[in-house]
């Protein structure tokens, strides 16, 4: 009996290839395995193509909700951005795949997991953590690092797979190289490819417009929350995914969510991308708003730092680590009392406050008013700043003093 390897299939042209390379090469029974995260249409005539390459069996797990409620939600919580602009769409779907892929290969009883993950990229840094943390023993096959690999360009894959008798519906033109999910989709390649060209939105986008061609009309949102969790849009309970879902309407209806970055990839190189993150934008700055109304100042500040150092370790592929599993449970903490609604308008890739309440506010309007209160006496600041300043007048006095003996 052959010798097993799950193979991370997406569909597309370089795992489609990967099927008769596996086969050849290391004589293999190949188990196709795509992880469904919301490629949506990307999923249509996989089984038929799977197997036509020589793949003995093909499994898709719609993992869409766990993707959501047990990756996205926390990194929600965290209000993790990468470096400011990217909001984790691909790093976060990466663990759950990998830990999909270890299920697969330990049901099957594969020695091996292949990935067709380049060697400059983020994701085989991603993929190979999680399976090396969850099935050390199993061999891991990075197709682009190894040296039987000979394809450099899609008419080569094209190529080999005709070779093979495989004759599929890929050309050799040039196109995007892209990454969906229910999350985001991102862009690279042809223009974008030199950070001196503007992207070519018009051809670009997939999930909305650009902001100039939104509506001329805003439009209001209203959204609840539940200790950190999104629970309801316009007054309708929906599940999180559903949530995600109408968020990524009305986001890419109004032109929501476009950034263009140039990144630092974790193998060491510069890389730039436009992506695509409407209903994800909404979300993450709806929690901020409800979370500036109810946490204190001291929570507030070390859970910005948690939150940047969670973003560093989803984008890096350290999931299944101590280290985050320490920081969600901080973050988790925090969420107790982020209870409440949020309001807004979107307009022109603009989210707009429009009012935000929480039975755990700590806002205080007789507090944060300039008319006097009972809690508050304006005289007590003078005390408050005497000794918050002693430090700055005790130096500049020992500062004067040593230049006057000088």
């Amino acid at each position: 009996m052959k010798e097993k390897v799950v193979l991370a299939y997406s569909g597309g042209l370089d795992t489609t290839a990967i099927i008769p390379w596996l086969k050849e090469n290391y004589d293999y029974e190949v188990i196709c395995c795509c992880i469904d995260v919301g490629q949506e249409s990307e999923l249509d005539g996989l089984e038929e193509r799977a197997k036509a390459c020589g793949a003995e069996k093909l499994y898709i797990l719609d993992v869409v909700d766990e993707f959501c409620d047990e990756y996205i939600v926390p990194c929600v919580q965290a209000n993790s951005i990468y470096e400011n602009k990217y909001l984790l769409g691909t790093s976060m779907a990466r663990p759950l795949i990998a830990k999909k892929l270890v299920e697969i290969a330990k049901k099957e009883g594969a020695v091996a997991i292949c990935h067709g993950a380049t060697g400059k990229g983020n994701d085989q840094v991603r993929f190979e953590l999680g399976i090396k943390a969850l099935a050390p023993e199993i061999k891991i096959i990075a197709v682009w690092r190894s040296e039987d690999w000979k394809m450099d360009s899609r008419e080569a894959e094209i190529e080999y797979c005709r070779q093979h008798g495989i004759d599929l519906p890929f050309s050799a033109d040039n196109s995007y190289s892209r990454d969906r999910n229910l999350w985001h989709i991102s862009h690279e390649g042809l223009e974008l490819e030199d950070p001196a060209n503007e992207p070519n939105y018009d051809h670009l986008l997939v999930l909305g417009v650009s902001p100039e061609k939104a509506p001329d009309e805003s439009e209001y949102v209203t959204m609840t929350f539940e200790q950190g969790v999104p629970k309801s849009i316009n007054g309708k309970e929906m599940k999180v995914s559903d949530i995600i879902r109408e968020l990524n309407r009305l986001g890419g209806k109004h032109g929501i969510g476009i950034i263009d970055i140039v990144e630092n990839r974790v193998v060491g190189m510069k890389s730039r991308g436009v992506y695509e993150t409407p209903g994800g934008t909404i979300l993450m700055e709806a929690h901020q708003q409800l979370e500036e109304l109810i946490l204190d100042r001291a929570t507030y500040t070390v859970k910005k730092e948690m939150g940047n150092k969670f973003a560093d370790i989803v984008y890096e592929g350290k999931w299944f680590t101590p280290l985050r599993e320490a920081i969600q449970a901080f973050i988790e903490s925090t969420q107790q009392y982020v209870t409440g609604e949020v309001k807004f308008k979107l307009y022109k890739g603009n989210i707009i406050k429009a009012g935000t309440t929480s039975p755990y506010s700590l806002y205080s309007e007789s507090l944060a008013s300039f008319t006097t209160g009972e809690l508050y006496d304006h005289k007590d600041a003078e005390g408050f700043i005497n000794l918050f300043g002693l430090p700055l007048k005790v130096r500049a006095m020992k500062m004067a003093e040593l230049k006057k003996e000088d």
